[in-house]
């Protein structure tokens, strides 16, 4: 996932090419969340997001359990795409409590990351996933298993949209600055019941390693 200009990873931040790079970002939906966010996910809604942020959304076709949502764009745009989808994600949850205001309702988004750069993103036993956890206020998870049939990993992010917008910039800095190292086999969600399975189990934290 690299930009056009030599710079790879998910995405990237520097304030001075904000304006120069492409970067894109891979976000995984259960066909469950997907289900429950229609209104997300709705054409008139997409159009909105993509019109309000610039950036470029699509979303992976088929009947399978999950898909894959892909935002591109400058940096600005990205982040401004995936606030929107977070806010929206956290209307939606309100929006099934009855209207109780006992709080607002965690929002959950699950990152697609080439393997490769998870070691970086984890740090030396574990400090900088730690140093991430504590500066934004969000939960981050590394998935221990590879999503299958590729060389990425699911890396789950959860708090309400302001957290984890934080915590989001903070990742995609530091995939920047560690390249994915050898050729990327990106995740393709399937039928198969291997993947049934696995979602399943990684819905309730299945083998994470940090």
């Amino acid at each position: 996932m690299a930009s056009p200009d030599g710079a790879s990873g998910v995405c990237g931040s520097p304030e001075e090419t904000e304006l120069s790079i492409t970067l894109t970002l891979r976000m995984l939906m259960h066909g469950k969340v997907m289900a429950g966010c229609s209104a997300l996910l709705g054409r008139e809604t997409v159009k909105r997001i993509r019109e309000q942020s610039s950036a470029r959304i699509t979303i992976s076709e088929g009947s399978c359990p999950e898909r894959i949502t892909t935002i591109t764009g400058s940096t600005d745009a990205v982040f401004r795409a995936v606030s929107m989808i977070a806010f929206k994600l956290e209307e939606d949850l309100g929006a099934g409590s009855d209207g109780v205001a006992a709080g607002r309702a965690p929002v959950t988004l699950r990152l697609v990351i080439p393997a490769s750069q998870c070691g970086s993103l984890i740090g030396k036993a574990g400090a900088k996933i730690r140093e991430i956890r504590e500066s934004t206020g969000a939960q981050v998870q590394v998935a221990g298993d590879l999503l299958p049939n590729s060389t990425e990993r699911a890396v789950t992010v959860s708090g309400v949209p302001d957290t984890i917008i934080q915590c989001v910039r903070q990742i995609c800095a530091v995939i920047l600055e560690s390249p994915p190292k050898g050729a990327t086999i990106p995740y393709h969600p399937g039928l198969s019941l291997g993947t049934v399975l696995l979602s399943a189990n990684q819905v309730r934290g299945h083998k994470p390693s940090v």
